[in-house]
């Protein structure tokens, strides 16, 4: 895990070291364990060292045996050991012992296609000097990140933004993507809040010479047609076990001490269970909890540490330090990012930092086994729909009748159900946007009123969307998680605030391997009637403590809408009114927080959005 840059300039003007070296230094948090160049002519590589495997010898850049190709690069390849042998057995001769150096002899064997034998997460560059070409590629999920910017034949590249920006490079905000922003909460790919900066795309590669840049994807999520779809439960259910178990297996792979993020659900816990297995010594786990019990999960927790006998570490967040938390997403992010989960996922990361350089966690298991609440509604809306329009009315009106009787969190749960019921009538890409969206098309209308030159939200979606040649909702469901908010927001997430404290994480449920066979898994394996995650509960679920499987879905939330109402953030909320130099409309932004703090509506979410807005327009 590490951070890289560079410069290629197919003008044969060449790179200045003072430039790659500032560009490498504003990574250090990535990799504080040492720095690399390589500088010659019109090509320029940086990289800062997070050392996790090679201690010794594993220095960046590395170099095939005659040095014509060099590379930098960010993250792991998990089965380089196995890649290893069979280079070796092809005559290519290894300097030392680092997953990185497979990079560079898979790329003289196989050449762009080596990406196709790599099991893992990378954002790499290689520098073919034979061929005057660069060679960029992101993993195929897109743990990794990996932008770009191509102008006046020079191409600048880094693992985040101000590694660009560190060049000299002063581009404007990308002003039309603040309702996109403010729909879903992040910027997504091939986008950034940049004009001129780009991020590739997950399982995207790049190649520029003189000729110009070229890109081209290796890789997609499998379209597996409904009648090919594995119903076998009991063969699905073994071969899962396989996958799983081995990709835990690959990614304990390490010459430093290691740990698990524990959050007290399913996924993570399975993971922790899994690794018990292999480990010879306790597991270190790392838990957050919330004084506000609706969001705390500590309980649980405790109670896998104590079944798999782990070394266990809490903490627990407050909204105290708020300001601290917005500056520190602004110094992780470099552009709006508006998932509230990043405070507590980065106050977990510093915790494990302490102890350990590395940690497996369960993020991916909601995607790869469709287990959001939504897959849950996309199954009910076929037996809902058929159900006669007369009596689907007299159930709403009768369930609103409740309205004024409830009080207190059960209006937001009430408003919840009646939100459900709502989307139930309406069509697939409707739905979607009204389940992602953080603010409704309607009301953003609202909120900023001139949007002529701006990318609408409902467009981008039903963008993503046409790819997908599956008709039934589940699947599209499966596959649009997979295109956007995967890598945009919980990876992305997940990336920084980690890297911020210099620790890396990895996540077994994302092995392309895993990710590829339960694409091809009928949903009724995936999911038993409306029991989520079906094949993991009946497998490593067995294990876990009963209470945990009782559990509803939680999610890594924070309560963002609690923290709102306190008394010391009403100034904040005023303070939001200075965006109507951004063509907000101020009526529009007092009314949210009204409606939020009298607790009519929970507006928490779309606030936190609007805080984080307001505060990287400033800087």
């Amino acid at each position: 895990m590490c951070g890289i840059c560079g410069i290629f300039n197919t003008d044969n003007s060449p790179v200045d070291q003072v430039v790659i070296k500032r560009m490498t230094d504003v990574l250090a948090r990535r990799g504080p364990d040492g720095e690399g160049h390589h500088v010659s002519g019109n090509i320029g590589l940086g990289h800062r060292r997070l050392a996790i495997i090679d201690i010794q010898t594993g220095a960046q850049p590395i170099f095939n045996e005659d040095n014509r190709i060099v590379t930098v690069c960010n993250g792991e390849i998990y089965n380089y050991l196995e890649l290893r042998e069979l280079l070796l057995s092809l005559g290519h001769k290894f300097r030392t012992k680092s997953d990185t150096e497979v990079i560079v002899h898979a790329y003289e064997e196989w050449g762009m296609e080596c990406v196709r034998s790599f099991n893992g997460m990378w954002a790499f560059a290689v520098w073919d000097s034979r061929k005057r070409g660069l060679f960029l590629s992101r993993d195929r999920l897109g743990e990794k990140p990996l932008y770009y910017r191509y102008e006046n034949n020079c191409l600048h590249f880094a693992s985040e933004i101000k590694g660009i920006l560190a060049a000299g490079i002063k581009p404007s905000p990308a002003h039309e993507l603040i309702p996109l922003y403010l729909s879903l909460g992040y910027i997504p790919a091939p986008y950034s809040f940049y004009n001129g900066i780009k991020k590739i795309m997950p399982g995207h590669s790049l190649w520029l010479d003189k000729d110009g840049l070229k890109e081209s994807c290796y890789w997609a999520l499998p379209q597996v047609p409904a009648g090919d779809m594995e119903r076998d439960a009991a063969k699905a259910e073994k071969r899962f076990e396989e996958l799983f178990s081995d990709s835990v297996r690959l990614r304990m792979r390490s010459d430093v001490p290691f740990g698990a993020f524990l959050s007290g659900g399913l996924d993570s816990s399975s993971v922790v269970g899994q690794m018990a297995d292999f480990s010879q010594t306790p597991v270190e786990t790392f838990t957050i909890g919330f004084k506000e019990k609706d969001f705390d999960e500590r309980g649980l927790a405790r109670l896998v540490a104590e079944r798999f006998g782990t070394n266990h570490h809490e903490e627990e967040v407050t909204g105290g330090a708020f300001d601290e938390n917005v500056q520190t997403i602004l110094d992780c992010y470099d552009e709006p990012f508006g998932d509230s989960s990043a405070i507590p996922t980065g106050i977990v990361s510093q915790k494990a930092a302490r102890r350990v350089k590395m940690v497996l966690a369960g993020d991916g298991g909601d995607e790869v086994l469709s287990g959001y609440p939504a897959y849950q509604v996309e199954k009910a809306v076929a037996g809902y729909n058929c159900v006669p329009r007369v009596f689907r009315s007299v159930a709403r009106g009768l369930w609103s009748s409740f309205r004024p009787v409830v009080s207190g969190t059960a209006v937001y749960r009430w408003n919840r159900v009646v939100r459900m019921l709502a989307t139930m009538e309406m069509s697939f890409e409707e739905r979607l946007a009204e389940k992602i969206f953080w603010i409704s098309p309607c009301a953003l209308r609202g909120l900023f009123p001139d949007r002529s030159t701006h990318i609408d939200p409902v467009d981008f979606l039903v963008s993503r969307l046409l790819a997908t040649r599956n008709e039934d909702t589940f699947y599209r469901l499966m596959h649009f998680h997979f295109a956007v908010p995967l890598a945009d927001d919980m990876l992305a997430k997940v990336d920084r605030v980690s890297m911020h404290s210099s620790l890396e994480v990895r996540l077994p449920f994302l092995d392309f391997r895993l990710v590829e066979y339960a694409a091809g898994l009928d949903k009724r394996i995936k999911m038993r009637g409306f029991e989520r995650k079906s094949i993991l509960r009946r497998t490593f679920g067995k294990r876990l403590p009963a209470p945990l499987l009782r559990q509803p879905k939680k999610g890594f939330v924070v309560p963002i809408r609690e923290w709102f109402k306190d008394e010391s953030f009403r100034a904040r909320l005023q303070s939001l009114s200075t965006l109507s130099g951004w063509g907000f409309d101020v009526k529009a932004l007092g009314l949210l927080a009204s409606d939020h703090v009298s607790g009519k509506k929970d507006h928490g979410q779309i606030l936190w959005v609007l805080f984080l807005l307001k505060a990287w327009l400033e800087k």
